[in-house]
């Protein structure tokens, strides 16, 4: 059986395969104020349990998801379960929405273990930056979808390959990414683009 991969690893892996690799395989991890800022946000979201809210809505908190059919696992910060039914997984993030699908791929994974677990078709979640205090919908688009599954399955072959992943050509993505002095993208391509010894 193949190993089951953290949900959260999806969102740093659509962000940049090199950083997922040193994340999950090698273990690096920088703890910064924004890394602190965003456990401690994260705190109430992960206290296991549920509760109705007003408008007849029930929270369920900390939940644990997974799919055997995608080899994926981990938890839902929130989810909420209407009246109907329906289910909608929120994420709480850090800071403000970025101009990247990374968050977006993350959280269409969680609804499709939950879509597995409980047979009910999800059709949107929401992801919550507290950074700009502003919570937004995301719709689970065919397209999404599929490229969530892809982003899954690159996974799978990387960590099959056992090979760390390039650097990454969007180097916009560089900038603020708490691994740049580990992965150091602009030494290594300067160290590239230096003519070799032909002696």
């Amino acid at each position: 059986m193949n190993e089951m991969l953290p949900l959260s690893y999806i969102n740093q892996y659509a962000y940049c395969p090199r950083r997922f690799w040193y994340m999950y395989v090698e273990g690096e991890m920088i703890e910064n104020v924004h890394v602190l800022r965003g456990v401690q946000n994260h705190e109430r979201a992960h206290t296991p349990g549920y509760e109705t809210v007003s408008s007849g809505v029930r929270i369920h908190r900390r939940v644990y998801v997974y799919s055997h059919a995608l080899q994926i696992t981990g938890f839902c910060d929130l989810i909420e379960e209407h009246e109907d039914g329906a289910l909608a997984p929120v994420e709480y993030k850090q800071g403000k929405q970025g101009k990247w699908d990374n968050d977006e791929a993350q959280l269409c994974a969680q609804a499709l273990c939950l879509e597995e677990m409980t047979g009910r078709q999800i059709g949107h979640g929401h992801i919550f930056y507290f950074g700009s205090r502003r919570r937004v919908t995301v719709d689970f688009t065919p397209d999404l979808r599929a490229q969530t599954v892809e982003t899954i399955e690159a996974m799978q072959r990387t960590l099959a390959l056992g090979l760390i992943p390039p650097h990454t050509e969007k180097q916009a993505r560089c900038r603020g990414c708490s691994l740049h002095e580990i992965c150091l993208p602009q030494e290594t391509l300067q160290l590239s683009t230096q003519p070799g010894d032909h002696r």
